[in-house]
């Protein structure tokens, strides 16, 4: 109950206009032998992996190069836009994962490894990254399926041209993702305006009003509680646990 005089501030956003989510790692296993998500980059935002149970690996390409990185309870990892990730489950991985600019990952920050035949035509793309809508859990699952199989077949094209010609091959598939994102850029910058970049202005105010002696900042003090969404959704990399508040 609000036991001041005046109407409570509105719910504070969510910290630092970054977004959280589960995610069981896929168990299917690939022509490769190992199972496992999609490999993908993201154009903007930065991702982090913070290892619950099980265990795996996410193979990154990177300016450094191509690694490997173990995962397993208590893991902590994350990377910055540009570097290819792919997540590879040999027991049970789960984990938590924490993106910044909420928001724009789900708009389409992210592009998949497809093969470059699919990554220079935009209508191509789309159509094999999309997933059928209202349609049946194992129909879903079996598109999702073969999503991540056609991105294993790209990232195999890029992991060759990499060994061979070192980090101009990721550079050209920098190019190929920007041109395929382009698109939708205007609206990215709306949706960071409003999840981050609003953030940092309250916090550059607080700042100048600390500095000040002011505590006027404090004034906005509240808290904020999301609930679970039921059930799990088909992400790139595995299966997704949701919360209802949609700056997460």
């Amino acid at each position: 109950m609000n036991s001041g005089k005046d109407q409570p501030p509105p719910p504070p956003g969510f910290p630092g206009g970054t977004a959280v989510s589960r995610l069981r790692v896929y168990d299917w296993e690939s022509a490769d032998g190992l199972c496992g998500g999609s490999p993908h980059l993201h154009t903007v935002s930065s991702e982090a992996y913070v290892v619950t149970a099980g265990t795996g690996a996410v193979h990154t390409i990177s300016m450094a190069g191509i690694q490997q990185h173990g995962l397993a309870a208590g893991s902590l990892v994350w990377f910055s836009p540009g570097t290819v990730h792919r997540l590879v489950n040999t027991d049970g991985l789960t984990l938590n994962v924490i993106m910044s600019n909420a928001g724009l990952p789900e708009a389409g920050d992210a592009v998949l490894t497809f093969p470059r035949r699919i990554l220079q035509d935009p209508d191509l793309y789309a159509a094999h990254a999309a997933l059928p809508r209202d349609a049946k859990e194992s129909e879903v699952a079996a598109a999702a399926r073969r999503r991540r199989d056609l991105a294993l077949e790209g990232y195999a094209e890029l992991h060759t041209s990499v060994l061979q010609d070192g980090t101009p091959a990721l550079a050209e598939f920098h190019r190929a993702a920007a041109r395929l994102v382009r698109p939708r850029v205007g609206h990215w910058k709306e949706l960071w305006s409003a999840n981050v970049q609003s953030q940092v202005k309250a916090t550059e105010q607080a700042l100048r009003e600390l500095a000040d002696g002011s505590a006027a900042s404090l004034a906005g003090a509240a808290v904020a509680s999301a609930e679970q969404r039921p059930g799990e959704g088909f992400g790139m990399c595995g299966r997704l646990t949701t919360w209802e508040d949609s700056r997460l």
